[in-house]
């Protein structure tokens, strides 16, 4: 008796522990993994943990090495001695870096000198902010020294008011040494001012250390060229995109071959996140989204002949390649994440097809965890074409009961949205609260082919609209979706969705939350910094009168001409250091909502940008989304 009753007591515990679901406590817990490489020897991964504090309201990093055919990881206090640096020329004489240097004259302190303390800001262009912060006349240029204590540095853009690496997100990836270790190749966008905010020419230059001389190696391509490296028999490659203005064109694999180039995947239906050479020099691995998943690729480079290079898909399956670190054998090692797990590190056998886990950062708290299921549907849209759906579902289901649900509004416009694991819109999260969640792979995403992708610039009222109803509409067919509780929700396009959505939704959405959204049209163009991007999507400017596409971005589709129908609950959150969709956007909706007496709320972050990377800022956010969610729905 005693026995069973013990017994019992094990399973009962047991049974609770598998019943836990994720918090947004726990969730800002999890490790966060980051692969920094592989060994110099060939026999571990190097990789970083970054762990948020939200007490300290801070995040931690602890690096690690695991051996790469699997085992026992071990923390690690010196890492880079353990990796090849990339920075150091081949022949060990160099080193290259890059610093901020004051180019121009901006503050009032720049022109006025005896006037210290003015706080003043001149600006004869635009640029004057970006992203998050302002211009101060300080651009970041590359430099280079011999390798040594104390040997000086050499700027190899003097006096340059460009930068390198690239702002806001630019990196030491935005440079890289020749073979030879002649030359530097790094990647700029040599435009200054307006001219800098209007356009997306990013390109790669050669700087010779013997002549000083600077080469731009891609004159001839009109928009983005960047992520440069050198495959191992010596061959430049790099990411392209093709028109000038256009963020999110077609970015393809080139490799110079002595100047003549070739577009490895130019004949693919698809576009390139990230790549990585095969040792032999004769495959190109790389990294795309494909039916809302992210997969690994291979494309084959066949030099100089004419044999035309022919992309195969390599893995399969309902998660997403983050990332290459390398290859091991006959193995690629990778990062991979889905929806209810965050990124770990993963071996692929190239041979076998077989997967491996290597890392284990989190893999104990999932074990503990009820976990959401995906499911993948395809909707039949209003102009006749299949349309990928993500429905996610709560923990511990049960189709006999009714769930309130979510449609998720995907921003971007133009990401990808594919198994991904999100520290704000987290999937598992809303679910492990009782939603069910509807994300659909609307018009604008990558992944389901070039024509699929476009359809949504000049078109942001249009035809994704009427997928977003159509993706909700038919999973509300369900018996167990509540239709009298759904929810749409969004983050930048996302939010614009939300702020249109509520205009024109027919009554089926009891509350909508929006975080940066874009709600007019015509402000958000007189204000947001890279004004490339909405040249683009707008169709050109509001005072362009003869412009019909772009009249309609500033009136049919701007969600301001639609306030007068608004009749749901609406949430705000809006971030003061967001220069990409400013303040105004969100000030601007929650007023008028106020105005017409519609239950709203604006929840602002001033140190944030368009993200909330501050713990504990994510965890009001967390606790505001669904507090709002609990009031409304």
């Amino acid at each position: 008796m005693k026995r069973i009753l013990i017994t019992t007591l094990i399973l009962m515990s047991l049974s609770a522990t598998a019943q836990n679901v994720m918090t947004p406590k726990l969730l800002w817990e999890l490790g966060r993994v980051s692969a920094l490489g592989i060994t110099k020897d060939g026999k571990n991964i190097v990789y970083k943990v970054t762990t948020p504090s939200v007490t300290e309201n801070k995040s931690n990093s602890k690096f690690y090495t695991v051996p790469v055919n699997g085992g026992n990881a071990i923390e690690v206090k010196e890492y880079k001695t353990l990796l090849t640096d990339k920075n150091i020329s081949a022949n060990g004489k160099y080193i290259v870096y890059d610093k901020a240097v004051k180019i121009d004259k901006v503050l009032g302190k720049d022109f006025y000198t005896d006037l210290k303390k003015s706080d003043v800001q001149i600006y004869d262009g635009l640029d004057y902010r970006h992203w998050d912060t302002w211009n101060d006349g300080n651009f970041n240029h590359v430099f280079y020294r011999e390798n040594k204590k104390d040997a000086k540095g050499i700027d190899i853009m003097p006096g340059e008011n460009f930068d390198s690496p690239q702002k806001p997100f630019g990196g030491d990836e935005d440079y890289i040494w020749s073979p030879d270790s002649k030359s530097i190749l790094y990647v700029s966008k040599k435009k200054a001012g307006t001219a800098y905010a209007i356009s997306t020419n990013t390109d790669i230059y050669e700087y010779n250390l013997e002549t000083k001389k600077t080469t731009n190696r891609t004159e001839a391509n009109l928009g983005y060229d960047m992520a440069p490296q050198f495959s191992p028999e010596g061959n430049l490659s790099y990411l392209q995109m093709k028109r000038d203005g256009y963020e999110a064109d077609k970015n393809d694999i080139i490799v110079d071959y002595k100047g003549a180039k070739t577009n490895l995947t130019a004949n693919w239906d698809g576009t390139v996140d990230g790549f990585m050479w095969s040792k032999d020099s004769k495959n190109v691995y790389f990294v795309a989204p494909i039916d809302g998943t992210k997969q690994l690729f291979v494309v084959n480079y066949p030099g100089l002949t004419k044999i035309m290079p022919r992309v195969e898909q390599i893995t399969r399956g309902e998660f997403d390649v983050s990332s290459i670190v390398g290859f091991v054998d006959n193995s690629v090692i990778v990062t991979r994440q889905d929806m209810n797990h965050a990124d770990e590190i993963f071996s692929y056998n190239l041979n076998k097809n077989t997967w491996k886990q290597l890392s284990n950062v989190n893999t104990k708290t999932y074990d503990s965890l009820a976990l959401s299921k995906t499911e993948k549907r395809y909707v039949t849209t209003t102009d006749g074409k299949k349309m990928l759906v993500w429905v996610i579902l709560p923990p511990n289901f049960d189709a006999t009961k009714k769930y309130p649900t979510l449609l998720y509004c995907q921003g971007g416009p133009q990401s990808a949205l594919t198994q991904f694991y999100s520290f704000r819109w987290n999937f598992q999260l809303m679910a492990a609260n009782g939603y069910i969640v509807v994300a659909p792979n609307r018009r604008g995403m990558p992944g389901h082919g070039v024509e699929w992708n476009e359809q949504i610039s000049k078109d942001w009222g249009g035809q994704v609209m009427d997928d977003y109803l159509s993706a909700i509409d038919a999973v509300s067919k369900e018996s167990y979706v509540d239709k009298d509780r759904l929810g749409c929700i969004g983050a930048s396009y996302g939010g614009y969705s939300a702020f249109y959505l509520a205009g024109i939704h027919n009554n089926r959405f009891k509350t909508f939350i929006a975080h940066d959204g874009v709600f007019n049209t015509q402000s958000m163009f007189g204000t947001t910094e890279e004004v490339f991007f909405n040249n683009w999507d707008f169709g050109g400017a509001y005072w362009e009168k003869d412009n019909a596409i772009a009249q309609k971005t500033y009136t049919t589709f701007n969600p301001a001409t639609h306030v007068d129908k608004w009749n749901a609950p609406i949430l705000i959150f809006q971030g003061g250091l967001d220069f990409r969709v400013p303040i105004g956007q969100g000030q601007e909706a929650f007023q008028a909502a106020q105005l017409r007496g519609i239950k709203s709320r604006f929840v602002y972050f001033p140190e944030e940008n368009h993200w909330v990377l501050k713990p504990q800022n994510a965890q009001v956010w967390q606790g505001e989304f669904f507090k709002w969610l609990k009031e409304t729905l």
